[in-house]
């Protein structure tokens, strides 16, 4: 019988999608007669400013068997417990988006209608009031998360944030004395079977040529396999998403550690924070047609805490996806398949999503169009969620006055967002599927603090009396602040 398993696997690019990619791969693929060979270039720079993550990097830390340990200590890590939004609803306005959930354990989506309820009979308290993790956040404190579903533990939730380039490293080396072989070099073309439009080998700059079975596009932005050689479109979602930019510098350290990342409206974008063990990664996105270069640059330098440890860095992008992101027999992973800002720390978790629909369809040799289509349905899905989640943030800005902001007010939105604003306006309900990334708690958190307010809650809680409701609300609150403050203070990994 012919074998038609994959035989060879070629990774083009390295970077922070390249060494997961890598990584996974060879994990997944242990034991097996398969050649990993990953092709990058020291002469071709990555992006490398994705330095905060969402919980779902446990998984991905899991599969690959990371110690969390020497993880920390390795990518020079700090714990996150959530995103810190201030000026999204004008000057002097603030929210948090925690990780975990609101409310008691166990009680999950009906908590959120007990608390619009309890605010139409007058509860004025905060939302973060209702969140841990969020109370954690504020005090310095930290703990991980319990398995047992009746402990107020079990609520928490955390991420971190690392140097993107000292987790690629750190990748690469676990790839490596997995089996995987690194080439260095530039490809000069690529060679495609001339019926199929399967590529069929990288040939180098020097005259090396890289053979595969199965090519996983790393290539950033460039696309060079998927979108260059393959023909793959893009669509662009500059007219929801405008920010076209990011400058990009680091500061020094700072002490005490703060738990969460910062993501500061501002002029014509926003600006990043990120505090890691060596430094502070900070960011400004903004969009192009309404600031220029040169005065986004200023606008970061002013509003930084301290000054930069290095030049800023200008990084141009499109804000968009693939039409496919599996096509003949290469996958884009990472932003070879499309962007979409950092604002909710999505692009890593991207990354991870990627490479977990490539081992749940891994092909044979041929590569089936069918596994192809499903891939592109499931992961474009995702990348429309998020789509969403990312234009309300910048649709929802009643309090900003400046041209882009108030563009962004007035302009039209996807019907798909405008159907769940509906149901929350409505009734409270937050309407998702089962396969979408953003949970109940973190849309209520944005919605919530972004200023939308239902009309109405789910009928099913009225079986409790409303002065009972709110003395149960009262309690809680009391628990969730008594079981922060006896959380372990924050330390320096």
């Amino acid at each position: 019988m012919m074998d038609k398993r994959i035989r060879r696997i070629v990774i083009l690019g390295g970077g922070t999608a390249g060494w997961m990619s890598a990584a996974a791969l060879s994990r997944a693929l242990a034991g097996q007669d398969v050649a990993i060979t990953l092709v990058e270039s020291d002469a071709i720079g990555t992006i490398g400013v994705g330095e905060a993550t969402i919980p779902t990097i446990h998984w991905f830390n899991q599969i690959i068997g990371l110690d969390e340990r020497q993880f920390l200590a390795e990518t020079k890590a700090t714990v996150k417990l959530g995103i810190e939004f201030v000026g999204w609803n004008g000057e002097g306005s603030r929210y948090f988006h925690p990780f975990g959930t609101f409310g008691p354990p166990g009680d999950g989506t009906m908590f959120l209608h007990r608390l619009i309820r309890g605010r139409a009979a007058g509860d004025t308290a905060p939302t973060e009031a209702y969140s841990l993790t969020a109370q954690a956040a504020w005090l310095g404190r930290f703990a991980r998360p319990v398995p047992d579903r009746r402990s107020l533990l079990s609520t928490l939730g955390y991420a971190y944030h690392f140097d993107a380039g000292l987790y690629a490293r750190y990748l690469r080396g676990l790839a490596e004395r997995a089996g995987v072989t690194r080439i260095e070099g530039v490809v000069g073309s690529v060679q495609q079977h001339g019926e199929s439009g399967f590529v069929r080998s990288l040939m180098l700059d020097d005259g090396r040529v890289i053979e595969g079975d199965l090519f996983v596009d790393c290539s950033g932005l460039r696309g060079l396999l998927i979108g260059q050689a393959l023909g793959v479109g893009y669509d662009d979602w500059s007219h929801w998403l405008p920010c076209d930019c990011a400058w990009a510098a680091p500061s020094a350290a700072e002490k005490p550690l703060t738990p969460f990342t910062r993501a500061t409206a501002a002029e014509a974008g926003w600006r990043w924070r990120i505090p890691l063990q060596h430094r502070v990664g900070n960011g400004y996105v903004f969009a192009s047609g309404f600031q220029d270069e040169a005065a986004a640059r200023a606008s970061l330098l002013a509003a930084m805490e301290g000054p930069p440890l290095a030049d800023p860095r200008l990084i141009r992008f499109t804000p968009g996806m693939r039409r496919e992101s599996w096509r003949a027999n290469v996958v884009a992973i990472g932003l070879s398949s499309g962007f979409l800002e950092p604002l909710e720390s999505t692009s890593i978790h991207l990354i991870q999503s990627g490479i977990a629909k490539l081992l749940s369809l891994f092909p044979a040799a041929d590569c089936s169009p069918l596994l192809a289509r499903q891939f592109n349905r499931i992961f474009g899905q995702e990348m429309l969620d998020i789509r969403d989640f990312l234009i309300f943030h910048y649709h929802a800005t009643a309090g900003r006055e400046e041209p882009m902001w108030r563009e962004r007010q007035a302009m039209a939105i996807p019907e798909t967002l405008t159907e769940r604003l509906a149901h929350f306006r409505h009734s409270g309900r937050i309407v998702l599927s089962s396969d979408e990334l953003f949970r109940d708690a973190s849309w209520f958190a944005v919605l919530d603090g972004q200023g939308e307010r239902p009309g109405d809650h789910n009928p099913l809680i009225e079986g409790v009396e409303v002065q009972e409701n709110l003395r149960q609300l009262t309690a809680l609150r009391s628990n969730i602040a008594r079981a922060a403050e006896a959380l372990p203070a924050l330390s320096r990994p």
